[in-house]
Formats: C-alpha cells, sequence, structure tokens
C-alpha cells in the first residue's frame, strides 16, 4: 500500500527541474521493527523503464496529442529517450508559451490513452518483494506527474510504501535524503547522478535509453541488465 503520494510543482520551462523537498512520509508500523523503523534498507526505484515499460502508453498519448493538435509529432522518437521530464520534451514540439497547456492537455489524456498498455518489466515485482523480505521500505521517485504515476502502480498491483513524482536527475534527491534511501535504482543517468548527490548506492539497469557503458561511466556503483539480476544482488547486499 503506497503510504504518500508526493508531487513536486511542474517546472515551467524544459530545462531539467529540482522540484521542492517532499514531506516526510509516515513509516509504517513494521512487525519486525521497532517504534515502526524497519530494520532492512530503504530502497528507492525510478518507474518509467526500470519498475515499467510505458512507452507503448506514452506513444498512444503522444499520437492522440498530435491528432488533436495538428502537430507532426515523432512518438517513435519520443519513447526512444524516456526520463527527462515532460516539458522538456514538450519543448521540441511546440513553443514555450503553449507547453504549460499542452503539459496540461497531456496528462488529461494520459489516463485513458497511457495505463492500459503499459506492463511491469520483468523482475518488477520480485525486486519490491526482495527488499520487503529483508524488512526494508520501497520508495518510487519518478519525474512523471505523481497521480499518473500512481495510476500506473495501482493499475499493475505494485505498491511502494511511498511515491514521490516530478523530481528529476539531481533533484531526486532531495526525496531520497528524505527518506533515508540507502539504495537508488534506475534506468538512466539522471537517476545515477541523484543517486550519488543523495549518498545513497546506485544500481543501473540497462533497460532504458542509456546502455550499461553509459550508466557505468555517470558512476552507477552496479550496473544490472534488468530487475531480474536485483534480487540476487540485494542478497549479498543484505548479508553484509
Amino acid at each position: 500500500m503506497i503510504g504518500m503520494v508526493s508531487h513536486a510543482p511542474s517546472p515551467a520551462s524544459a530545462s531539467a527541474s529540482r522540484g521542492t523537498p517532499p514531506a516526510s512520509g509516515r513509516r509504517h508500523p513494521h512487525p519486525d521493527g521497532v517504534g515502526g523503523s524497519p530494520p532492512g534498507p530503504t530502497v528507492g526505484f525510478d518507474l518509467d523503464m526500470t519498475l515499467i515499460d510505458s512507452r507503448p502508453g506514452i506513444h498512444a498519448t503522444w499520437r492522440r496529442l498530435a491528432a488533436e493538435t495538428g502537430v507532426a509529432i515523432d512518438a517513435d522518437l519520443i519513447v526512444t529517450r524516456l526520463g527527462p521530464p515532460l516539458v522538456q520534451e514538450m519543448a521540441y514540439w511546440f513553443p514555450e508559451e503553449e507547453i504549460p497547456a499542452m503539459a496540461e492537455r497531456y496528462r488529461a489524456l494520459y489516463p485513458d490513452h497511457a495505463i492500459e498498455p503499459t506492463t511491469a518489466l520483468p523482475g518488477a515485482r520480485e525486486a519490491l518483494e526482495a527488499v520487503r523480505a529483508a524488512g526494508g521500505r520501497t520508495l518510487v521517485v519518478t519525474a512523471k506527474h505523481g497521480p499518473s504515476a500512481k495510476l500506473h502502480l495501482d493499475h499493475l498491483g505494485l505498491a511502494p510504501d511511498v511515491l514521490v513524482g516530478e523530481l528529476w536527475a539531481e533533484g531526486k534527491a532531495e526525496a531520497l535524503t528524505a527518506h533515508g534511501a540507502a539504495v537508488y535504482v534506475g534506468d538512466h543517468v539522471g537517476d545515477v547522478r541523484g543517486a550519488r548527490m543523495a549518498g545513497a548506492r546506485s544500481v543501473a539497469v540497462a533497460t532504458g535509453p542509456c546502455d550499461e557503458s553509459e550508466l557505468a561511466e555517470a558512476g552507477a556503483d552496479v550496473v544490472l541488465p534488468d530487475l531480474t539480476a536485483f534480487p540476487g544482488w540485494f542478497a549479498g547486499l543484505t548479508r553484509g
């Protein structure tokens, strides 16, 4: 069950965003913990192309927006570079003054076009369960609009303890620090930067737009091919 849903204000320009610090989430009582503090580590996860394959739904939403606006939007290209905030992608297709309205319209279209086609990536459920089995807490920190992220998690039955939306790259460090994340798992070099700024161990998965060499060069502590390898790696971490 998601303990808190938070999201930072949407950025007004196409520059990389740093959201406002989220409020600390309520710690849930834990059967093995004392005073509600779990004995295991808090592990953060990115959402798009880390836990879920949102490309089909995002593709469909952009195509719908293109049909409504008459703008020749290349949805095939867009889904090859998922990760940064929506307004950054909007800047490739719309004048700056139109971006806020177009982002609002995209988000209105999103529930009807993006949720159903999206699937959990291999190993996503098992990765979350590995953290819970070790007595830890799970945290999703994503650049995606918070309500849209929650729709995906609810639809797929993925239930982190905390969800924080609309934070990107170094901005993710705010949520990771606020919730005491020891590990952050993501698919983008921006996720690596966010983890490092927060002092968390950066675990990168090569399931998104960045390949293994890019992720390693960005400073990831660990690079895995996908989340199916996470439980084994995490078991070694928790054994010390």
